[in-house]
């Protein structure tokens, strides 16, 4: 039943939002609803029994029985980490929208809260047609936010999106329909696609089916060229949505379905997506050296962080894998935080240049103060939260090979360098003629900013308790993983 209320709830508020029209009191609905969403998770989170690799609250009905469908959802320490990204991260993108004025508020606030709802039914099926529906039903929501409320060139990038995305989810289900059939009473229950004992030739194409999904979702080099054209032209809140949360549905998918659905996929083709993925981690940090719109750096920066994830995840160990739960939670926050701060500066300067800008600290010294945090936490200064995470993902990686982790570590290296100098840019020297009146952060514009860089010291001084989260079902799922590879019996 609580499974139910977490992914109708803010279905419901969408459609409650959508009643509002033009009347701008909508984003306090939404905003509200949001916080019902947050505390149905706290309450989850506080019955929640990590120490159990199973998933939890399990809800369980017939649905489509002809086809073999039913609505089968839950959550377990992996899906956990990603609901509490969700519904955590939900009220502070809507927060932060608080001082734009859009039209028709009451379908961009309803699209919001049903993309959060797709998400969720993402996050906890356990049925793999279910969880189909959950993926292409978050595409339509950001697609027309994108395409309404977003910049110039927001047609012509958005359709790419739209082509990428939904080409991929093609093939995807052409996987997901060639496993049903194969199972003995052809379902699409997840444990019953674990249970498969397919060739290596069949996990093979079943690898890319589902890994051409979750490469173009993350992005993974080479399918990202849509992302930073899209978090470019789409509308600060959109941009917010797709990088801090709905990227990590590709992420999720690789450890859910990709590869202990096609183990002796992963084992023939896993070091191909590795490499792909430490490519992107190079060619998107030095791409960012070249970049003076703030948003596109930022973009490629996201590209570079996203991949040293991916290469953890596909080195396949607990280590790894911990570290790919905990960096997926500090990469949404650092990632809104930093758009949430350009947002900031583009609304008052009217530019995305940085070479037009400078001398912000001067007279803006909070915000200085809380941009510094948030590119420290970006670039995984010890007792921030980004340091822990990388420091596991790259302790993966040197345990699979240590020359990937070497060339993987570069993010850290170039991150710094090229965060520090966006920075130097920015806050740092003389004012200008467009900066010298440029006002300081106040109401909501504080409230957001300083929950995001409390939660980056938090995360960062004491990041056990979002572990332990995951530790048991990470554990579980390596080791089912391995058996496979190996030849030995084991059961998840």
């Amino acid at each position: 039943m609580e499974i139910l209320l977490l992914i109708f709830l803010p279905l419901a508020g969408a459609l409650i939002s959508s009643l509002f029209g033009e009347r701008q009191q909508v984003k306090t609905l939404a905003f509200i609803w949001s916080l019902l969403s947050l505390g149905l998770t706290a309450y989850l989170l506080s019955v929640f029994n990590p120490e159990s690799s199973a998933p939890q609250f399990v809800v369980d009905h017939s649905w489509l029985s002809y086809y073999g469908i039913r609505f089968k959802a839950g959550i377990d320490g992996i899906s956990m980490i990603v609901v509490l990204l969700t519904n955590g991260l939900m009220p502070l993108i809507i927060l932060s929208s608080f001082k734009h004025t859009y039209k028709r508020p009451g379908s961009f606030y309803a699209l919001i809260l049903l993309m959060q709802s797709a998400l969720l039914l993402v996050f906890t099926a356990l049925d793999a047609f279910l969880f189909y529906i959950g993926w292409e039903a978050s595409l339509i929501p950001i697609y027309f936010i994108c395409a309404i409320w977003g910049g110039e060139n927001r047609i012509k990038v958005n359709m790419k999106f739209f082509i990428y995305t939904f080409a991929g989810s093609l093939i995807m289900l052409l996987g997901i329909i060639y496993l049903h059939l194969q199972t003995p009473d052809k379902s699409y229950d997840l444990q019953a696609f674990y249970d498969l004992s397919l060739s290596t030739a069949e996990q093979g194409w079943i690898f890319w089916a589902f890994f051409l999904a979750f490469a173009v979702k993350m992005p993974v080099f080479p399918f990202h060229t849509w992302q930073p054209d899209t978090y470019t032209e789409a509308p600060t809140t959109g941009t917010m949505l797709l990088s801090g949360i709905m990227l990590k549905m590709g992420i999720y998918g690789a450890i859910r379905w990709l590869i202990p659905v096609a183990p002796l996929g992963f084992a023939e083709w896993g070091q191909f997506a590795l490499i792909l993925s430490i490519i992107g981690v190079v060619y998107a940090s030095i791409i960012a050296f070249t970049q003076k719109d703030v948003k596109r750096l930022v973009a490629y920066s996201s590209i570079a962080h996203v991949g040293l994830i991916a290469a953890g995840i596909f080195a396949w160990n607990t280590n790894g894998l911990q570290g790919a739960m905990i960096q997926m939670i500090n990469h949404g926050i650092n990632v809104f935080g930093m758009f949430f701060v350009l947002d900031i500066i583009i609304r008052r300067l009217h530019t995305r240049d940085s070479f037009e800008m400078g001398g912000i600290a001067k007279v803006a010294p909070q915000l200085a103060i809380a941009f510094l945090i948030i590119i420290l936490g970006s670039i995984a200064l010890p007792l921030t939260n980004g340091f822990i995470g990388e420091f596991l993902l790259l302790f993966g990686i040197y345990q699979y090979n240590i020359w990937a982790s070497l060339i993987a570590g570069l993010t850290i290296i170039l991150g710094a360098v090229y965060m520090l100098r966006l920075y130097q840019r920015v806050m740092l020297g003389p004012t200008n003629a467009l900066t010298l009146g440029f006002k300081d952060i106040d109401g909501t514009e504080k409230l957001v900013l300083g929950v995001v860089c409390a939660l980056i010291i938090i995360i960062g001084v004491y990041p056990n308790p979002i572990l332990h989260i995951s530790e048991a079902t990470v554990k579980a799922l390596v080791d089912m993983v391995d058996g496979k590879v190996h030849g030995i019996s084991t059961t998840f």
